[in-house]
């Protein structure tokens, strides 16, 4: 009975987290970007993307509540700061890739591709 009460919990504050966000970008897009701007937007998804994954690790992984936590705490951030390393890096590599090429290496690129 406890763990259904967790669940429930759980999915319900994931759900109320994941429409939040939905409906922070249907504002945005609805009032052509001026009632809420890019930044803020970013940050408020990234920021309800957090507390829902804190959510889901307390609720539905139950991290926290079992005999040798540190253990688990221990793998999860270093499985955590891996994925980041992976994201970040990738991001950096691809926002350089295409800061550095000039339109004309951009459309050399493009008609090599093409065929043409």
């Amino acid at each position: 009975m406890k763990t259904i009460v967790s669940y429930s919990i759980g999915f319900l504050l994931s759900m109320i987290f994941t429409l939040l966000a939905y409906n922070l970008v249907f504002v945005h897009l609805n009032s052509h970007h001026r009632l809420i701007s890019h930044p803020v937007l970013l940050v408020a998804i990234l920021t309800l993307a957090m507390v829902q994954l804190f959510v889901q690790m307390i609720f539905f992984l139950h991290l926290g509540q079992e005999s040798a936590p540190k253990w688990n705490l221990l793998f999860f951030i270093s499985t955590f700061c891996a994925i980041l390393a992976i994201v970040i890096g990738s991001i950096w590599i691809m926002d350089h890739l295409n800061y550095n090429m000039t339109p004309k290496q951009v459309n050399q690129y493009i008609n090599d591709q093409s065929g043409f």
